[in-house]
């Protein structure tokens, strides 16, 4: 009967869990620091116009660098932002494509 409580509990816990994080939007907006300067990535703005898993490719809503610059089956998080981020830019022929335009320098 405990077991049975027991399982029952973390069930319901798992499964509030998960529509918490299902009904949250993630962060406004995210701010990398690489050494050419500041990158400020609104988050909001781009909610909506890809699927989610386009970025957030394990499933997990992990951060990108939790696998990018450590995993090394995994490409280096500059090459993995590089190539998402400026090639639908280029496709979409709107956002920043060049170095300046993203990373500022204070």
């Amino acid at each position: 009967m405990k077991k049975m409580l027991l399982i029952t509990a973390i069930l319901l816990v798992s499964v509030y869990a998960t529509t918490v994080v299902a009904a949250t939007n993630g962060p406004e907006e995210i701010k990398y620091t690489p050494k050419m300067g500041t990158v400020t990535f609104n988050h909001k703005a781009h909610q909506g116009r890809t699927d989610c898993a386009t970025c957030h490719h394990t499933g997990d809503y992990a951060q990108c660098k939790s696998c990018h610059g450590v995993d090394t089956a995994a490409p280096k998080a500059k090459d993995a932002y590089h190539k998402g981020c400026k090639s639908c830019h280029k496709e979409l022929k709107k956002g920043p494509t060049k170095c300046k335009e993203c990373h500022i320098k204070k």
